[in-house]
Formats: C-alpha cells, sequence, structure tokens
C-alpha cells in the first residue's frame, strides 16, 4: 500500500525548534537507523528537513516531537503529477488550479488555510506556479505545456503576455488603512482616484458608501470597509475581477446588494471569481464552483468544476461522487434545536443593565433597560451602523455612556470586530498571559 501513496511531510517554521529539543524526530525515525538521510537536523539548521522521497509514513516521528511541528500525510499518487505549486520544502503544497470562464463567475469554497488565496494570487498573476519544483522553477514555456488542453492554457496565456489586467477585493479588509497611502483618505476621494468606469455614483449608492463618503478611512467600521474594498474594486476597468470573502463584515441586506454588484460586473469577455464561505451568497453569486479540499496548511487540492447545486452538496457532504472519495468523514448538517421555557426560567445569576444613551458625532444610540442570565447565547441582529458594536463596548466598560447612568460592573471578554494586532509575541505566549486558572 505504501508504494501506491505519495507522502507530504511539512514542518511548521514557528513551531519546530531543534535547539530547544533532542531531536526526537531524527533519533526515532527507523530509515535513519538504517543509515539513510531520512530527517536531517545540522546545528545551524532552524527547522528540520524531511526527505518526502525516503519517508516510509511510519508516523513516529509525529508522535515524537515534543512541539507537534510535524504532519506526515499519505496521498493517492495521481496528485503527485497536479502539483501546481509549493512554496519551500516541507512546506504547503497546492494540486491543480480552478478554472475561469469568461463571462462567468467561478465560485471558490473551503476551509480557510486551504489554498484559496493562494490560487488567487496565482490567477491574478502575482504569484508564478512552480509545478511543485521550488529549488529549479520552470519558465513559462513549460508551465504553459504542462496546462495544455485546458482552459487554463489560454488564461495563462493572455496572463504572459499582460493582456489581463487583474484586481483583487483582499481577504483583511482590516488591513486596507496601513496600505493607502496619500494625503487626502477620504471614502470619495480615493474612490474617484480609481474610477475608470464612470459608475461611481450607482456604486456609492448600492453599497451604501454616500453616508461615510467624507470621512477618512481610519474612521470606517468593518462593515464599511468592506465595502469600501468592493466599491474599489466594481470602479476600476479590469479583465478580472477577484473577491476574496466579500461578505464578511455584511448584513444580510448588505450582502445582497454586495452580490448584485458584482453580478453586474460580467461581460461576455472578463472573468469574475468569489472565494465565499457564506452558502446562501455562493449560490446567488456563483455560475460554476470549485471545491478546495484537504488539511489546512499542509496541502489543497481543487476539484474540477461542478454546477453550483452539485458543488454546494460536494462541500457539504464531503464527498466527490466523480473521483469517488470522501475528503470529510462526516457530512456537515444543519439542525435546529428547541430550548424549552423551563431550561431558560432555571437560571442561576441575572444580570441587568440601565436605559443609557450615547452620541457619537453625528450618531445618537438609545438603549432601553434590559437583563440576561448566565448559561444564555442571545443574538443581536441588525444593519451595519446602528450601534451594536457600541452597546457591546459600553457593557463592556470600554465606553461610558451619556448623564449618569452606568453599567453595574461584570467580567467581561469580548472579541473585538476589527482585529488589530497589538501583541508581539508568539499566540501561545498570549493565550498564556490571558487564561486564568478556573478556581
Amino acid at each position: 500500500m505504501s508504494d501506491k501513496l505519495t507522502r507530504i511531510a511539512i514542518v511548521s517554521n514557528d513551531k519546530c525548534k531543534p535547539k530547544k529539543c533532542r531531536q526526537e524526530c531524527k533519533k526515532s525515525c527507523p530509515v535513519v537507523r538504517t543509515g539513510k538521510l531520512c530527517i536531517e537536523v545540522a546545528p545551524e539548521s532552524k527547522i528540520a528537513f524531511i526527505s518526502e522521497r525516503l519517508c516510509i509514513g511510519c508516523g513516529i516521528c509525529v508522535k515524537k516531537c515534543p512541539f507537534s511541528a510535524i504532519n506526515i500525510i499519505n496521498l493517492p499518487t495521481n496528485l503527485e503529477s497536479q502539483v501546481t505549486h509549493r512554496y519551500s520544502a516541507n512546506s504547503f503544497k497546492l494540486h491543480r488550479l480552478p478554472m475561469p470562464r469568461p463571462g462567468q463567475v467561478l465560485g471558490l469554497v473551503g476551509t480557510n488555510g486551504i489554498g484559496k488565496s493562494t490560487a488567487l494570487k496565482i490567477l491574478s498573476g502575482k504569484l508564478k506556479p512552480n509545478l511543485g519544483r521550488y529549488e529549479d522553477p520552470p519558465d513559462w514555456e513549460e508551465i504553459l505545456k504542462y496546462f495544455r488542453g485546458s482552459e487554463l492554457q489560454n488564461y495563462f496565456t493572455k496572463v504572459l503576455e499582460d493582456d489581463l489586467k487583474a484586481v483583487v477585493k483582499p481577504q483583511y479588509v482590516d488591513q486596507l488603512p496601513k496600505a493607502v497611502k496619500g494625503p487626502d483618505r477620504t471614502v470619495e476621494a480615493l474612490l474617484k482616484a480609481r474610477n475608470q468606469m464612470d459608475n461611481i455614483q450607482e456604486i456609492m449608492d448600492v453599497l451604501e458608501l454616500n453616508q461615510v463618503s467624507d470621512r477618512d478611512i481610519n474612521l470606517l467600521s468593518g462593515g464599511e470597509l468592506q465595502r469600501f474594498a468592493i466599491g474599489v474594486v466594481c470602479v476600476q476597468q479590469a479583465d478580472v475581477y477577484m473577491f476574496d470573502e466579500p461578505s464578511s463584515y455584511l448584513d444580510v441586506k448588505q450582502r445582497l446588494s454586495a452580490a448584485r454588484t458584482i453580478r453586474k460586473l460580467l461581460r461576455p469577455d472578463d472573468y469574475v471569481i468569489v472565494v465565499e464561505h457564506d452558502l446562501s451568497v455562493l449560490d446567488y453569486l456563483s455560475d460554476f464552483i470549485c471545491v478546495l479540499y484537504g488539511k489546512p496548511a499542509v496541502y489543497g487540492v481543487v476539484t474540477l468544476p461542478a454546477s453550483v447545486r452539485e458543488g454546494i452538496n460536494i462541500f457539504l457532504d464531503g464527498n466527490i461522487p466523480t473521483e469517488n472519495l470522501r475528503f470529510r468523514e462526516e457530512a456537515l448538517t444543519f439542525r435546529i434545536a428547541e430550548v424549552g421555557d423551563e431550561y431558560l426560567a432555571d437560571k442561576a445569576m441575572s444580570y441587568s443593565y440601565p436605559s443609557m444613551e450615547k452620541t457619537l458625532g453625528g450618531f445618537h444610540l438609545s438603549i432601553d433597560a434590559g437583563k440576561f442570565t448566565d448559561s444564555e447565547i442571545i443574538v443581536m441582529m441588525g444593519e451595519n451602523g446602528t450601534g451594536k458594536t457600541t452597546f457591546c463596548r459600553m457593557l463592556a466598560g470600554a465606553e461610558k455612556p451619556d448623564g449618569r447612568n452606568s453599567v453595574p460592573p461584570m467580567n467581561i471578554s469580548m472579541k473585538p470586530q476589527k482585529i488589530t494586532p497589538k501583541f508581539t509575541g508568539t499566540v501561545r505566549q498570549l493565550f498564556l498571559r490571558r487564561s486564568k486558572p478556573l478556581s
């Protein structure tokens, strides 16, 4: 069986620390004991190197590593001939590529860290596919020969001839304020600077940007930044439009407006590619779908194009009928649970807050008095910019209400809307600093 499988050996750069361990992976490897250099760790090495050609897939090094820095994955051999890109030795590997079609919207769906953003970088021309040969990258002639006979051959021919202009809506819109330079950083000024389609007023109306047109992008909320980022892409003249998670931060109404705006970009000769996790938006937006599966940060595989309904069902079922392949053990199902009144009435502690008001510039928020109990999940719904975040910040004590009313002190942990990391250490160090022993 081992001869019919090809192995991927992944060594995490941030976890592997050869100078802080006894190199258990190398000492316990049965191939190394036979005299072959399957695992190499030189005194000056920052991470271990694992030879995928010599590895037998025993998995002993995975169990012995004290930092859980090693992953050994067995894949079908036919995928070895379909490697599109690999960053370096013992790093993420992407198999196949989505195949965009002119005049249609291609939807990409899959878990995070599976290669969707890498695929967008390759299709936008920002990343040259190396076909897995990171040490000896192929030239464009060899790349075009590799994709010969598929729709990607014509696509990459246009990329090579600079005949395709691609614009990308980035995934992390909260980093936009740092990337935009210039003295005038208001929404309207930035849109006008990039306007090439004479549709700026229509875009601002549909995406509800008129009320923030004179606001600096540093002062925009997450939803406003998302709509601004979509607007910047839609006002440009391009051949390929790419949207990486356009529905995040947006409420239901705004997601539908954004989807309609993206659909209007379609012309007979241009390409539109959308990465989306919201299946309802994906269903509305896409003309066909490619599903990505694999193991996050280890490897990703792109399926062949499928219809919208078939692609979403493949993702939910975790099974690809055409390839007779199951990539997830359990299917994703949606269950509706009902909670009886007697369960909610049996709570031990109750919290309350008074009626409050808060004025922020031209925005005014009025809050009626209310209460809630522990072990209870309350969902707060409403359009962006109506005060949900301000209300949460007032409950957490980060914002003070107007007047004399104040929120009773409560021990609150809050995940902010916009992620702006300030901690300079590792994820583990931050968790250890913030966690407290249970009493």
